[in-house]
């Protein structure tokens, strides 16, 4: 496919996401929005797993911890300053200096990648209990109880900037979340056709080789972790905007299995793949819990299986295979048209 020619269509894709995004609190009844909402804020934790696994080679096991300290940040500081825009920005900031502080140890430590992803596990625990473990007047931070095991509750929604008073309503929740969405599909495609993003896929492929030209793979990493370590914190804001509520569950360890499941139904090394995959996965989960007919999980290890024995490369990535092998075997047939007649000019 020519390079014009899928630029072009990426553009029109996402002017399509756009407007659908827009209209779409005008044909949905509120409880679908709502539920609409939630997937496209577990999108974009999917983009954060999906960006640091596929392109910088980084499978974190315990995604959940930035998404939880993103959460947390985000509730606590909403309480304390009474406005949700810099309570958004500590919410990114937060995770992304933890990712930093963890990612250095680990890189810099030269611990291997298998032992990378039981840390991120095991961080995802400490937190669990840490949290888990703060009920009590005692665990204050300025005017925010953590609550312990009950969590936080009624924490103060998105408002307009600066304007505690504008609370955003549900539908403008949607565009916000929506669009936070498509920004970051967006800003991570440009970070990916950046130098930075190339040095980054270079590094995923072969380490050592990116080494012997000059980069350093252990700061590439690094920056790669804390990308994915901040827009996991801003999808735990948006998460907590969605219910007003935040508590322990945030860092599940299902949860983080389930990122991974994501991933691996729409496709590694995709953007787009990753957020197909979490809408598809989640929308199942939902009809199966509300027809109660199945165990959720058990439908979620049968679709994982299923998945990596026939479809290894996820739904994304195959098909795309199979439509540039549509238009590959399109573009022969004319060819061989055009062959056959010249040989039956030839006989004439």
């Amino acid at each position: 496919m020519p390079a014009a020619l899928s630029r072009a269509l990426q553009l029109l894709a996402v002017l399509a996401a756009v407007a659908v995004v827009a209209v779409l609190p005008t044909y949905l009844e509120l409880f679908t929005l709502m539920q609409l909402t939630l997937f496209a804020a577990m999108g974009v934790l999917a983009l954060s797993l999906g960006f640091i696994w596929g392109f910088g080679g980084i499978l974190s096991f315990g995604q959940t911890a930035f998404f939880g300290l993103g959460g947390y940040t985000y509730a606590i500081a909403a309480i304390n300053f009474g406005d949700s825009t810099n309570a958004i920005l500590l919410a990114i900031l937060f995770p992304a200096l933890f990712a930093a502080a963890l990612g250095y140890f680990v890189f810099y430590g030269r611990i291997s990648e298998v032992y990378l992803g039981v840390i991120t596990l095991t961080v995802t625990l400490i937190l669990f209990n840490v949290v888990n473990s703060t009920a009590g007047d005692a665990y204050t931070i300025g005017q925010a109880r953590l609550g312990g095991f009950n969590g936080i509750p009624s924490v103060p929604t998105f408002n307009a900037p600066y304007t505690p008073d504008a609370v955003l309503t549900p539908e403008a929740g949607w565009w916000v979340t929506g669009g936070a969405l498509i920004a970051v599909y967006l800003l991570m495609r440009l970070l990916l056709a950046s130098p930075f993003g190339r040095i980054a896929v270079a590094v995923r492929e072969n380490e050592t080789r990116a080494a012997l030209l000059g980069y350093d793979p252990r700061l590439i990493k690094l920056g790669v972790f804390m990308v994915g370590g901040a827009v996991a914190g801003l999808a735990g804001a948006l998460y907590v905007n969605w219910g007003a509520f935040v508590g322990p569950t945030i860092f599940s360890l299902s949860l983080s299995a389930e990122i991974i499941i994501w991933i691996t139904v729409g496709g590694l090394s995709t953007l787009i793949g990753p957020v197909v995959g979490c809408f598809l996965i989640q929308f199942l989960t939902a009809k199966i819990g509300s027809q109660q007919a199945f165990n959720a999980n058990l439908v979620l290890g049968v679709i994982l299986v299923g998945f990596v024995l026939l479809l290894p490369k996820g739904i994304v990535p195959t098909l795309k295979n199979a439509l540039l092998g549509l238009g590959r075997k399109a573009k022969r047939r004319p060819a061989a048209s055009t062959a056959a007649r010249t040989q039956i000019a030839g006989a004439e």
